[in-house]
């Protein structure tokens, strides 16, 4: 095994729905990653689900995704304050941790709110979610973020996916040490996870996994087609998590 790679890695499962994730709850991920609308990246899941989720997962922790609109990373002051007062939600709420995200237009992290997310989260740890991918330099990035008081980073090593990122995945892990956990995401599944953990070195992996149920109603004549919901797909969950396990 690749020096760096922890024994035991782990797999944090991405879930937008409440069915997705009480059905990620005991499948034996290292956490589970909530937000809302999976298709744009993911947002701020609201109360309800939020709520519902924590009251459902008993054996897995839950993270919230804090990310209050899709397209890019900068914020106004006024942004960040409802991600302050999201991250504060969420946490009051009973969540685990919480996952957040902010740039500068120079594409560096953006230290000033980043300090005010941390601060709203109260203690719990926060992670440094795909932003990392579109810094101008991730390592310079992964320093700063550790001195903000980041726990854990998501990233591709900024390639399309993470097979195809490893080199910058293992010079983050190699630069952060035990001091902020790196977590491999882009494409990742049961027949390419345990090649991007011993290749990169980093400490886990995270996915989300998601499939169309097979069975819609059917549309009226003329109707409007509003398209299915996707839904965590178990089986690939349940496959990537024992392929990770043969670190163990």
């Amino acid at each position: 095994m690749t020096a760096g790679v922890e024994l035991g890695a782990g797999v944090e499962l991405s879930v937008d729905t409440l069915a997705g994730a009480l059905a990620a709850d005991g499948l034996g991920a290292r956490r589970i990653e909530l937000c809302s609308a999976g298709a744009l990246g993911g947002l701020t899941p609201g109360p309800g689900l939020l709520a519902g989720a924590l009251a459902g997962c008993r054996s897995t922790e839950v993270h919230v995704l804090v990310r209050p609109r899709d397209g890019g990373f900068q914020y106004s002051s006024a942004e960040v304050d409802a991600m302050a007062a999201d991250v504060a939600h969420a946490v009051a709420a009973g969540a685990a941790g919480v996952v957040v995200g902010a740039l500068t237009r120079r594409a560096d992290p953006d230290a000033g709110a980043i300090a005010e997310l941390v601060a709203a989260a109260a203690g719990r740890p926060v992670g440094f979610h795909r932003a990392l991918d579109v810094c101008r330099d991730p390592l310079a990035a992964v320093e700063r973020l550790v001195g903000l008081g980041v726990r854990r980073v998501l990233s591709s090593g900024q390639a399309a996916r993470a097979e195809d990122g490893v080199g910058v995945l293992a010079a983050m892990a190699t630069l952060a040490g035990d001091r902020l956990v790196i977590t491999a995401c882009g494409g990742i599944r049961a027949h390419n996870a345990v090649g991007v953990l011993r290749a990169s070195g980093v400490g886990e992996v995270h996915a989300a996994p998601r499939v169309v149920p097979v069975e819609q109603p059917p549309l009226p004549a003329g109707g409007v087609d509003f398209g299915a919901h996707a839904e965590l797909d178990v089986p690939a969950a349940v496959a990537l998590i024992a392929a990770v396990n043969q670190l163990r």
